[in-house]
């Protein structure tokens, strides 16, 4: 016979409670990241918009606040992964998912600022410049450089991508809710001049990502709250 201290139904099941507690918080999302992102995107995008309409600036590219939340997630993410001690398929997806996102990202960011000189550059060589051409007559022609068009567009429909992906994988109703109404936010886009864009770039932001991002921070500290109670 063992001497070991056998365990009551009750005990049974409160150790088999804490157990399961413990590991949904090891690959839960605290909501963290997407509040960094969510408030990053859409403080950038309204800014953008208010130098716009406003004719004033602050002295640097506010997008560079975007790329800088680059070192807060890194941190971030490699404190999540020494408290995490459950990877799931989902959390395996959900990686692969985000790494493409970023990757997507960067290359939309390198294209929009690398094909103006390119194109400046053919266009050159064949011996074409580009005019603005008021209809009105009211203004002389001018010589302007090549620029990409609407392409906060195409921002706006591939924020909705991993948003759906991951609202999906998660059933979670606010990020599907989120991705759908970018999907509405990128078609109303096509309507609209750059500043607008930008509003509806940091509408996008905060629909798909920071209010998420609330909810999800609300209920993991609900949930360690409940942990410290076992």
């Amino acid at each position: 016979m063992s001497d070991e201290k056998q365990l009551s139904s009750e005990e049974s099941l409160q150790l088999i409670t804490s157990m399961i507690n413990k590991a949904k918080n090891s690959f839960y999302d605290s909501g963290i990241s997407l509040l960094l992102w969510g408030s990053a995107v859409s403080i950038a995008a309204f800014v953008t918009y208010l130098q716009v309409q406003y004719q004033f600036s602050i002295g640097f590219d506010i997008w560079w606040l975007v790329l800088a939340a680059i070192i807060p997630q890194v941190i971030i993410s490699v404190r999540e992964a020494k408290i995490r001690k459950v990877i799931s398929y989902d959390h395996t997806a959900m990686n692969a998912v985000w790494i493409t996102y970023a990757i997507t990202i960067f290359g939309l960011v390198a294209y929009q600022n690398m094909i103006p000189s390119a194109t400046d550059a053919i266009l050159k060589n064949e011996g074409w410049v580009l005019i603005k051409h008021y209809t009105s007559g009211t203004k002389p022609d001018e010589q302007i450089r090549p620029f990409t068009l609407s392409v906060t567009s195409i921002y706006i429909l591939i924020y909705a991508f991993p948003t759906l992906i991951t609202g999906i994988i998660k059933r979670f109703t606010a990020m599907i809710i989120g991705a759908v109404i970018a999907y509405g936010l990128f078609i109303a886009s096509f309507y609209t001049s750059f500043k607008y864009d930008m509003v509806l770039a940091g509408i996008t932001a905060l629909v798909c990502w920071f209010i998420p991002g609330i909810i999800l921070r609300t209920k993991y500290l609900k949930l360690k709250q409940k942990e410290r109670n076992v």
